[in-house]
């Protein structure tokens, strides 16, 4: 577990620097008047994501869900305080405590994780795949990812940033679970006994929606970083992908079913704590406001 939740954080860490950087290969490109693939700082951002997710990958098969996905969070503070020097966005005091905030929700989140795994075996992850409700729940989200797709994002995507969120933050019902789904299905495949055909099929089934998942998001994002700044939407997508991803989870994994009263109302207010500070950090980012003015302000008033 320890070892797991080290990859998260450091997942968590790189994963925050990738729309940064691809975000700074997208302004150098247009500067120049040449498309962003063949600037390589974008390049640089575009592997850190692929390393980020291969730790998220590891770390999924390592702990519960509900506890590598916010601490995603911990990307959100490094990723304001990599822009305000890379991209000379705007990070001043609200913006710091709003990381110190951050930071601290991510310790009491793992402080109040659950501490065992609620599913463990193939065979109970292919009997959580067909309950009706999941099903349900993956119908839903298809038809809504079809509607953002193919009608809504053509016309309001580059105007309104929740658009392209929404799209990536629905695709992650599909890219956590299956994440998850492939590590356990990967334990019996090497096994010479007859459940290691079936493993072997849902795991490329699961490969296959975890490919098609990503290669959608990896648009989307980088239409969202030509047309807002990196640290809002890396803000506002942490909370509304990671707030889809325990619902869809939840409904999966029930590793909710093994945390106590205590330890769930600490989790939800971790969770709270950790959207106070990305609120803080990008809500009042454009407010010229320090220390030195409130110091300034305060020998008046006497």
């Amino acid at each position: 577990v320890s070892l797991g939740l080290g990859v998260a954080v450091v997942s968590s860490l790189v994963n925050g620097s990738t729309f940064v950087l691809q975000k700074k290969g997208i302004v150098r490109a247009k500067r120049r008047g040449t498309s962003y693939l063949t600037d390589i700082v974008w390049w640089a951002g575009t592997i850190a994501m692929a390393v980020g997710q291969i730790g998220n990958f590891l770390a999924y098969t390592a702990v519960p869900t509900v506890l590598v996905t916010p601490l995603g969070a911990l990307g959100v503070p490094f990723g304001s305080i990599l822009a305000s020097y890379l991209l000379k966005e705007k990070l001043n005091i609200l913006g710091k405590l709003g990381c110190l905030l951050s930071c601290a929700g991510s310790v009491v989140l793992i402080i109040h994780s659950p501490k065992s795994e609620s599913v463990t075996t193939q065979a109970e992850l292919e009997e959580k795949l067909t309950n009706p409700v999941f099903v349900g729940y993956l119908c839903i989200v298809l038809l809504m990812l079809l509607l953002l797709i193919f009608w809504i994002a053509p016309a309001h995507g580059p105007t309104n940033i929740m658009v392209y969120i929404s799209i990536c933050s629905l695709l992650g019902s599909f890219t956590v679970p299956s994440t998850k789904g492939i590590g356990l299905a990967a334990q019996d495949i090497f096994h010479n006994n007859p459940s290691s055909q079936r493993a072997l099929c849902l795991c490329l089934v699961l490969l296959a929606v975890l490919g098609c998942s990503i290669i959608v998001q990896f648009r989307y994002i980088n239409k969202a970083l030509e047309c807002f700044d990196s640290s809002v939407f890396g803000a506002i997508y942490y909370v509304v992908f990671t707030t889809l991803v325990l619902l869809a989870s939840a409904i999966l994994f029930r590793e909710w079913s093994n945390v106590g009263l205590v330890d769930f109302l600490g989790m939800a207010c971790g969770f709270t704590t950790v959207s106070v500070g990305i609120v803080l950090i990008q809500v009042f980012k454009e407010f010229n406001f320090n220390l030195g003015e409130m110091n300034k302000s305060n020998m008046k008033t006497d």
